[in-house]
Formats: C-alpha cells, sequence, structure tokens
C-alpha cells in the first residue's frame, strides 16, 4: 500500500478484512474522504479524573480504579458540565503491521467545548492508536461549557489511518503551494502553515462568540434548535484586538480562507507556547476537499475553538495562533468533502455548531 492517510475506499477495505469491526454493523454515512466516524457504545462510566492506560494495563483495569458510577444511555442521559466520562464506542481495530491511527472531536463537538479523547488500553497517549494496535476504542468525554445529552450511536469522533510516513515537509507544502495555493494570502509555512486570527470583518463588528457561563442542557440529538443568544455572548470590536479572560471559551475565525486539495489532508495543531497563554482548536481534521473550490468550497474559513489559560490576553488581528499539518494521502478519494457527502462546514466563515438556529 503506498503511504499516506487512507482513503474512503481504503477504510471500506479495513471494514471488510476486519481490521476494523464494531458492535452493530458499520454504517456507509460514518465513512468520510479520509475517516470514519465513531459511535458511542450504551454505557458511559462516570470517573474520578482523566487517565490513560499505560504500558501495562488495560482501560477496563483502570476503570475498576476509577470508576464512580455507570450511566445507561438508552433513551438519553445527561452528561454533565464538569464532569469525566469514559465511554466504550462500538467500533474496535485490529491494523496491520505498519499501519498506525489518530482521532479527533468531530467539528460539531468541538465548537461545543465538548472535550472528547480516544485512549486505548495499553496508550501512553490521547487520540493516538498505535503501529500494529489490536483491541478495544474508548473514549473520554469531559463537557467543559454546557451538559449535554448523549444517546448510543451519537458520533463525536472521527479516526484516521497513517501507512508509514505521511506528513509533507515545509518544503513540500511550498511546493503544494505553487501548484494549488492552500491559502489566499502569502503563506507562513514553519512545520505546517500558519493561520491567524480575524479581528477586523469585513461588515459589521462581530468576530466572535464567548460561551456563557450558566446555560441549559444541550442534548446532541436537536440540530439547528437551540437559540443561540441562551448559550453565548456575542463578541465585538472596531479595534482590531480582544482581550481573552482566563478559563473563557470563544469561537473565533481565521483570516485566510483554506484549501485542502483532493489529494491532501492535514490536521489543526498548536503554533508555538510563546505567542500567548492560549489554546487553539480542540477539533482537528480537515477531510480533502475542503476549502477547494471544485467542491464548493471557495472562502472556506479555520473556525478557532479558543480557550485563554491564566492570565488575561490581548489577542490581536492577523496575529498567528496555530498551524494546519498537511499529509499526503495514500490514494483519490471517491468522495470530497463538500462535493459528494452532505458537509456542514464547506463555505464557512464565523460559525456556531450545527445545534444551533442560524436566523
Amino acid at each position: 500500500m503506498t503511504n499516506g492517510v487512507l482513503a474512503d475506499h481504503q477504510i471500506r477495505d479495513l471494514i471488510a478484512s476486519g481490521a476494523i469491526s464494531a458492535t452493530q454493523n458499520i454504517a456507509e454515512g460514518q465513512i468520510q474522504p479520509a475517516s470514519l466516524d465513531l459511535r458511542l457504545d450504551d454505557v458511559a462510566y462516570r470517573v474520578r479524573a482523566s487517565f490513560l492506560a499505560g504500558p501495562n494495563r488495560t482501560v477496563g483495569e483502570r476503570l475498576a480504579d476509577f470508576q464512580m458510577h455507570a450511566v445507561e444511555l438508552e433513551g438519553g442521559a445527561v452528561l454533565e458540565k464538569g464532569c469525566v466520562y469514559v465511554v466504550p464506542l462500538m467500533e474496535r481495530l485490529s491494523l496491520p503491521n505498519g499501519m498506525t491511527a489518530a482521532a479527533s472531536a468531530k467539528s460539531s463537538i468541538g465548537r461545543l467545548d465538548l472535550l472528547t479523547r480516544i485512549i486505548t488500553d495499553r496508550g501512553e497517549e490521547f487520540d493516538r492508536v498505535p503501529d500494529g494496535y489490536d483491541g478495544p476504542l474508548y473514549v473520554e468525554i469531559c463537557p467543559r461549557s454546557f451538559s449535554v445529552v448523549a444517546t448510543p450511536g451519537q458520533m463525536l469522533n472521527q479516526i484516521i489511518f497513517r501507512q508509514g510516513k505521511t506528513f509533507m515537509d515545509d518544503d513540500a507544502l511550498r511546493a503544494l503551494h505553487a501548484q494549488t495555493p492552500i491559502v489566499d494570502t502569502d503563506p507562513v509555512i514553519s512545520d505546517g502553515l500558519g493561520f491567524s486570527v480575524d479581528l477586523k470583518p469585513s461588515e459589521g463588528t462581530l468576530v466572535g462568540y464567548r460561551a456563557k457561563p450558566h446555560t441549559g442542557v444541550i442534548d446532541l440529538r436537536n440540530l439547528g434548535h437551540y437559540d443561540p443568544s441562551e448559550y453565548w455572548e456575542e463578541v465585538h470590536t472596531d479595534q482590531g484586538w480582544i482581550i481573552l479572560d482566563p478559563g473563557a471559551f470563544y469561537i473565533l475565525v481565521s483570516r485566510e480562507a483554506i484549501v485542502i486539495p483532493p489529494m491532501q489532508a492535514a490536521e489543526m495543531a498548536p503554533y508555538l507556547a510563546m505567542v500567548g497563554e492560549f489554546r487553539v482548536h480542540y477539533a482537528g481534521f480537515f477531510d480533502p476537499g475542503f476549502g477547494y473550490a471544485d467542491a464548493g468550497g471557495a472562502g472556506s474559513r479555520g473556525v478557532l475553538e479558543v480557550r485563554c489559560h491564566e492570565a488575561p490576553f490581548v489577542l490581536e488581528h492577523g496575529q498567528i495562533v496555530g498551524r494546519l499539518v498537511y499529509e499526503h494521502m495514500a490514494a483519490m478519494p471517491d468522495a470530497l468533502y463538500g462535493r459528494e457527502i452532505k458537509s456542514n462546514y464547506q463555505g464557512q466563515g464565523l460559525k456556531l455548531s450545527k445545534h444551533f438556529r442560524s436566523d
């Protein structure tokens, strides 16, 4: 197999071979151009603290140490803000040698400030599945801003599969930009493509949203349902800067329009700790075709999920806040993001998750 991130038809091959299996049949709608959506099973375990299994333990063994009680998800159950839960997933893996996997929260989940991370037996990192892993998958869920209602089968996370070396170095990224522009400005390329924050919108003064501290529950089944004003405060500026409050969670948008060509995938990563005491983007994968004009994505911005840490911080328009790490695909996908599949965020600007009304 060619090195790279596996495309949709290659993921189907893994399912057919048994390298990916599940307690319920995997639906076609779970397969994205370069990733697979993962489903919650029917029970959540409330635990005392976040944990990794460690090199010699299983997640089940660690649950015996830290579990407080079990919550049945059938019919819907509230996962409370500030609490930590571990939920088995329906899918399990038996990866061939030379293949690894990496997981991330789906876009809508990151925009709810819902911290979700995949853990594995004998795992030493969140969201990373080692070469040749054979075992179950679990997701740790910690609602940070809003309590949520979860049910079995919901897809909060996605996983990509990597064969061999996949990451593009800076020289390859410059060559790609020369052939197919990956950003609508002069690229800042250093260990990936740097991107900055937009605090000078072309119209009006709305630059983002800040999560309110005391809100109602969000049922993850309800799409286009909730009034944004009940959960979010609008952030306005006509000065080109805002002050981030410690502990607060913001939805902002990138200044750049980003393009992921058909034979690339990308992952959002932090920039440098020295640029400020905040973290950007908790949901990190971009499928082939995102922002690609031929897939209806011209002008797609990256939505930034920002949390400030210890001290108030002044964020300036055009300040570089993160980077996109591009990867080669192992094959051309059958479908591109936004063209052959229903994609919620193609062509997006500043946008909340799909659970909120947009009128």
